[in-house]
């Protein structure tokens, strides 16, 4: 007879582990990054996780059909947060995003990532399999994107709508939506591009795009993030600087070296090995989420497990090409080592799901056990 409790030797704790090793790492980036002091970023970091971890595994125990169930009102809540916020949102950094709770701030556009995704999976585990090469396919999605994504823009975050819209269309793409529909959706962006860069965005937002594209063209202004970032990567080398050691945000040449360039942080003092290290944590964890999709025997197990995983991938992705000057700076933090406290939950809301499908791959359980 085992000492452990089955429900506690049941945890997934492969990627608990996982986590756990991560985020420490996060910590100790965040720790040097204050200069060697556990405040204000590490220690929140380490006691944030630790409470949305305890929240996960919690989420872990519902049941594939109690998710089903309040996709939809928790969609409709998220919504009506986004609407708070052009109500009551509090601005920062030039955008209004976040609903001040007293306790923490909230960021309801960031929830929308995982709902989202549910959503969509839901609206397709409804739809009649003869029905998902037809219109019947697309409007109710292009409907449940477009309201959320419209409230994003208009805060102004690009970043976040598009996340909103990738996480959506990749659940259309594994249920099985036409490869035409891709091709022709494709060709049409090459032309709509333009006409988005010169109408649909902000004038800092272009700046960032056309940074992006020429960085040297204002080292000091709109380039200076990726420069220093690119500096800061480079000059880590194969092993680094050794830890404590980094003068690129020890000195604040580095802007949000704690936040949306961490990794940046990191790889000045821990090198490439450093930097393999972290994305090697991603493709385990990715690895992981994909895995559990295609093991699920739940259609809506299976589009919630790979879109969630996606949201992930988004994350850490956009992040890294960001950060090295392969994607223009749209404020997309990095998960676990990031500080910053609506993005570690919605990561850790995709997390808890994936641990709930795991669990039950089936698709059919008590609500809660």
């Amino acid at each position: 007879m085992s000492v452990i409790p089955d429900k506690i030797a049941a945890l997934p704790w492969r990627i608990i582990f996982l986590l756990l090793i991560m985020v420490s790492f996060g910590t100790t980036v965040l720790y040097s990054a204050a200069g060697g002091n556990m405040q204000p970023w590490a220690a929140k970091h380490m006691i944030r996780f630790l409470i949305l971890l305890a929240m996960a595994i919690v989420m872990s125990r519902f049941s594939l059909d109690f998710y089903k169930a309040i996709t939809f009102p928790v969609y409709g809540a998220i919504l009506l947060l986004l609407m708070g916020v052009e109500i009551l949102g509090f601005v920062g950094g030039g955008s209004q995003r976040w609903i001040d709770l007293g306790f923490m701030m909230l960021q309801p556009s960031e929830l929308m990532k995982p709902a989202i995704v549910l959503a969509i999976a839901s609206f397709f585990d409804r739809l009649p399999p003869s029905k998902i090469g037809t219109f019947d396919a697309v409007w109710p999605v292009m409907m449940l994107i477009g309201v959320p994504a419209a409230f994003v823009l208009l805060q102004p975050d690009l970043g976040t709508s598009l996340a909103i819209i990738a996480g959506a269309i990749v659940v259309g793409f594994v249920a099985g939506w036409p490869l035409k529909w891709f091709i022709t959706a494709g060709i049409s962006a090459i032309f709509l591009i333009p006409l988005a860069f010169f109408f649909g965005l902000e004038e800092y937002q272009q700046k960032r795009v056309t940074t992006f594209l020429n960085p040297e063209a204002d080292p000091l202004g709109s380039g200076y993030h990726v420069n220093q970032s690119q500096i800061a990567i480079g000059s880590g080398g194969l092993f680094g600087k050794g830890f404590l050691n980094g003068t690129q945000s020890h000195l604040d040449y580095l802007p949000e070296g704690h936040t949306d360039f961490v990794f940046a942080t990191m790889a000045e003092e821990w090198g490439m090995i450093g930097g393999l290290a972290v994305i090697f944590g991603f493709f385990l964890l990715l690895k992981w989420g994909t895995n559990v999709g295609l093991n699920c025997k739940s259609r809506f197990g299976q589009l919630t497990a790979v879109g969630l995983t996606f949201v992930i991938f988004f994350y850490a992705g956009v992040n890294l090409m960001m950060v090295m000057g392969f994607a223009p700076v749209v404020g997309i933090p990095l998960p676990f080592l990031s500080h910053g406290g609506s993005s570690m939950m919605t990561i850790m809301i995709c997390i808890g799901i994936i641990m709930a499908i795991e669990r039950n791959p089936g698709g059919r359980n008590s609500t809660f056990s």
